[in-house]
């Protein structure tokens, strides 16, 4: 009598992490490809994360996703990185190299733009986007967005000088500018991308009032059982287009199932999943 094979160890590496929506996204992932794996929510200190990393992969794991604060931490210690993580300078994605390094991605980017270019059939060539925060969150779609080729891309962000400095990092890619968000420009916007951290303390960016328009996509790329504080505030503003990061979080876990199966499995029954048991 043979005993089955311990199956394929993941998890998601955070602080705070209960929250995380991501070990339900890969059970749903792998029933619906019929893969054997478990996934788990790991709370690591924050001074404790590379002794974590380490331990995970030293006891076989297979593949680690990074959620806040760890990010950039993820991005010092892989050995390897995507060329789209080394642009983003932040890692979410880590798998065991061949070498025995350690291989680190990035699918922020590569998710929030299948959400809105695949899933909302939002058109970002020639648009004009605004994206709110320059941290780590922004940082990893940057490179994406302007791939895109939008019209321009205006980057604003509570400390002027920090969004100077990150839109002169991007600017090789398209036409991007920066300020304050008291000097954001006065006209309305296509898209506006919340990548600031506001949304997790229950606030919305302060916008001039010509920001939003009726047909203005404004989308949070937090996610909350309820409408986020940005969302409100757009569709008070009069949005009809408001949105939640529920899709992208979906997309980008896709993006790293597949970089560790092989398989790309189908998003739009976990995300309908996710918004049904966000309504109930």
């Amino acid at each position: 009598m043979t005993t089955a094979a311990p199956a394929d160890r993941y998890a998601v590496v955070g602080n705070p992490i209960a929250h995380s929506k991501s070990p339900q996204i890969h059970r749903l992932f792998a029933q619906q490809t019929g893969q054997a794996l478990r996934y788990d929510a790991l709370l690591v200190a924050e001074d404790a994360f590379a002794a974590a990393v380490g331990d995970f992969f030293s006891q076989g794991g297979k593949g680690l996703n990074i959620t806040v604060p760890f990010k950039h931490q993820a991005w010092e210690i892989a050995t390897h990185l995507s060329p789209r993580a080394r642009r983003a300078g932040a890692v979410n994605t880590l798998m065991p190299h061949t070498d025995g390094g350690l291989f680190g991605d990035n699918t922020d980017g590569i998710g929030l733009l299948r959400d809105l270019t695949q899933n909302l059939g939002v058109t970002l060539a020639q648009a004009d986007l605004l994206v709110i925060g320059a941290g780590g969150a922004a940082r990893g779609v940057l490179a994406p967005l302007l791939q895109q080729h939008p019209a321009r891309l205006h980057l604003a962000n509570r400390t002027g000088e920090r969004a100077d400095r990150l839109a002169a990092d991007f600017a090789d890619l398209g036409n991007i500018t920066a300020s304050g968000l008291d000097a954001i420009p006065e006209r309305t916007f296509d898209v506006i991308i919340n990548a600031s951290a506001a949304g997790l303390y229950g606030e919305a960016p302060p916008l001039p009032p010509q920001a939003i328009g009726a047909n203005t996509w404004c989308y949070d790329m937090v996610y909350a059982e309820e409408d986020t504080a940005f969302m409100r505030h757009a569709r008070q503003a009069g949005s009809r287009r408001t949105v939640d990061g529920i899709g992208m979080l979906v997309e980008q876990a896709a993006e790293a199932f597949h970089l560790w199966r092989g398989l790309m499995p189908q998003t739009a029954p976990v995300i309908a999943a996710l918004r049904a048991q966000a309504a109930a």
